[in-house]
């Protein structure tokens, strides 16, 4: 009965472990990050002083390597990323697991750096996506006596097998990040050229226009010069609302300040009023933030490019388990339900609030103004 409960009690921390590791995709941004959260939690799951996890490429050594028990010194003293050989390599191509009483002892070991730890009991499985070889993970020097066990190999490959889940969406997010900054640059692109390439355009067929005139209608050059004038100065305000929106966002100081110092840019680029307001705003993960901040630049592009307002209202706010985000103009609006709103990138934007469990509302009609309401709760 003692050794059943174990068992069931072992079943539960790893799938504990496992949930934390899987949902680490949610709350980091990088695949690198996330392999530092299942590194940590199969030694604590396992009792093991030491514990790595490695991606090998395609030129004999790893794309990723992180290890868990080995300080950031003794890790530069070692030296540069191991290659695919020895016990590692044995561990990439065999279908078993590795279990150990001494690694030193197995044919497969060869001399490690001088400065590595010295390993002695060893369990190693690989990470499998189907029949690819995602990576392997490895512990080292169990902490209770005895070395591990059938069953603490049964606990790793299980972890394993849901560290590949974490893995592969944890690449997926980053693949769809990519996408998607390739998207807004493309956004940007096209903005660029419609928006400022044009009037360069009118503004060099308006100079060649003056340059004709000047000899025999000074009146007209002089028209057609404040002309060029005008045209040079709409130019300059397109290129600098452009290059402003390449800028990465910087939260480092959270959204409210982020938010407060990009709301005073634009009220000084525009003509059009754009005001902020926070009230108690709660502070929100690192991801939130920086999806709730797109949100708020992209409908603010919209009010400030599209519906021709006097005013944009940026309001942020915590309101009974929710962090509500507000962006409100007096435009001209438009049919929420027409198929034109594609064009407003509004499908993107309910697409990131969906990302973090949040909820996106468009309030618009014609002629009486748009509403973005963002709500994430707490």
């Amino acid at each position: 009965m003692g050794i059943e409960d174990g068992h069931v009690g072992g079943q539960g921390a790893t799938l504990h472990a496992v949930s934390s590791a899987v949902l680490a995709v949610t709350r980091h941004l990088s695949v690198h990050e996330v392999l530092q959260v299942i590194v940590r939690a199969a030694a604590q799951l396992l009792d093991a002083r030491y514990a790595a996890l490695g991606l090998p490429d395609d030129e004999g050594s790893f794309a990723e390597f992180v290890v868990e028990g080995v300080s950031d010194d003794e890790w530069d003293r070692i030296g540069p990323l191991p290659r695919q050989h020895g016990m590692l390599a044995a561990m990439l191509h065999g279908d078993t697991p590795k279990r150990l009483r001494d690694i030193r002892r197995a044919p497969e070991f060869e001399g490690w750096p001088v400065a590595h730890p010295v390993l002695k009991d060893f369990l190693g499985v690989r990470i499998l996506d189907g029949d690819e070889v995602l990576g392997i993970i490895f512990l080292a020097n169990k902490g209770a006596p005895g070395g591990f066990t059938a069953d603490d190999e049964e606990l790793l490959t299980l972890f394993a097998a849901h560290a590949a889940l974490a893995l592969t969406n944890a690449r997926l997010y980053e693949h769809n990040r990519e996408l998607t900054v390739i998207a807004e640059r493309n956004r940007l692109a096209r903005e660029l050229h419609d928006a400022v390439a044009q009037k360069l355009f009118s503004l060099r067929l308006t100079a060649r226009t003056a340059s004709a005139l000047a000899e025999r209608d000074p009146v007209r050059t002089v028209t057609e010069l404040e002309q060029v004038e005008r045209l040079a100065a709409d130019a300059l305000a397109e290129l600098r609302a452009v290059i402003f929106e390449l800028r990465p966002a910087d939260l480092a100081d959270g959204l409210v300040a982020s938010l407060r110092k990009h709301v005073e840019v634009l009220d000084r680029a525009h003509d059009t009023a754009v005001r902020f307001t926070a009230a108690g705003a709660d502070v929100l993960p690192e991801e939130h933030e920086a999806v709730a901040y797109r949100i708020a630049q992209e409908a603010l592009y919209n009010a400030l490019r599209h519906a021709g307002a006097r005013a944009v209202d940026v309001r942020l706010a915590a309101d009974d388990g929710r962090v509500v985000l507000e962006v409100a103009d007096d435009g001209t609006g438009f049919d929420a339900g027409a198929d034109a709103q594609g064009g407003l990138g509004l499908a993107s934007m309910r697409e990131r609030a969906r990302s973090i469990g949040g909820n996106l509302a468009i309030d618009a009609a014609p002629g009486r103004g748009t509403t973005v309401r963002l709500e994430i709760p707490l």
